[in-house]
């Protein structure tokens, strides 16, 4: 490109550091973002930053998909180049963002990995041996039981439990939204033992459910390290964390009842196409059944 464009460029990239007190590191990206369109622009061949299209944009973000960028990364380029010609608009430089309306390609969105019953039955009765691991155990079997978020489970309060009816009360879900859940039979029994054991750490005046030896409410990120120690001791291979317990209970459910509405509105979802991500589970559940056991479906080797 001519030299003015490379002047250009660094007194926008100048005006970053000074006056918008960008880090270092948003720094190094917009350089880098915008380097990488210098350089398409010099291959084309154009010479200055007003003559870019919107076509150039999109030919140039398509390059770069080929490349191998995946979709973040392509939105964080179209976002600096967005930025940088704002500033040319400013400084009166160009008379349009060629990438206004540009968009990267699509994220493929990742199934949730999930485990079997099997794997689940062997990771909640695999034995509580102290006070705490029965703490550990009734949060498990709640997460699984219930289809809980990590913070809301943390969030429970005594009060927001009703055992003979078996049911909780999650008051401040996602969006601020609370809403009703059942509470199974094994869940309930560990609660009830849990309950047992949380007299000799919990003072009077501490609502939460779940409390560390201190007595204190268990944070969310406690509740991952117990999880995490829990498999370790127990010798369970799979890397586990407890947002899995929530997929398994979603997608175990859907397999077994194949109400859509109903586990939508269980895990708090306002959408139900976030919940529908747990039907392409099942379909995969389905298809492995199908591999395995119909006559015609096994490929015949060569």
């Amino acid at each position: 490109m001519h030299a003015d464009a490379e002047h250009i460029l660094a007194e926008f990239l100048n005006l970053l550091a000074a006056e918008k007190r960008a880090s270092k590191h948003t720094l190094k990206s917009y350089r880098r973002d915008l380097n990488h369109l210098s350089r398409y622009c010099t291959n084309k061949p154009i010479e200055r930053w007003q003559d870019v299209q919107q076509n150039d944009i999109r030919a140039h973000i398509a390059g770069r998909h080929r490349a191998g960028l995946g979709s973040k990364s392509l939105q964080r380029e179209l976002s600096a180049i967005r930025s940088f010609y704002n500033f040319l608009l400013k400084k009166q430089i160009a008379d349009i963002n060629p990438a206004q309306h540009i968009k990267a390609p699509k994220q493929p969105r990742k199934l949730p990995k999930t485990l079997d019953v099997d794997q689940v039955t062997g990771l909640l009765e695999a034995g509580a041996g102290s006070a705490l691991e029965i703490r550990d155990l009734a949060m498990f079997e709640l997460f699984y039981s219930s289809g809980l978020r990590l913070s809301e489970l943390s969030a429970l309060d005594l009060p927001d439990l009703d055992l003979a009816d078996q049911s909780l009360l999650v008051r401040s879900g996602k969006g601020g939204k609370s809403r009703l859940l059942p509470v199974g039979s094994k869940a309930v029994k560990a609660i009830e033992n849990w309950l047992q054991q949380r007299l000799k750490y919990a003072s009077v005046s501490e609502p939460a459910l779940f409390i560390s030896s201190r007595g204190a409410r268990l944070g969310q990120r406690n509740i991952e390290l117990r999880l995490t120690q829990w498999c370790k001791k127990k010798g369970i291979a799979e890397h586990i964390h407890p947002h899995m317990l929530r997929h398994c209970f979603a997608g175990h459910l859907l397999e077994s009842s194949q109400d859509l509405r109903a586990v939508q509105e269980l895990l708090g979802h306002s959408n139900i196409s976030t919940t529908q991500i747990y039907t392409h589970l099942d379909f995969q559940h389905l298809a492995d059944v199908y591999d395995k056991t119909h006559p015609r479906a096994k490929k015949i080797s060569p």
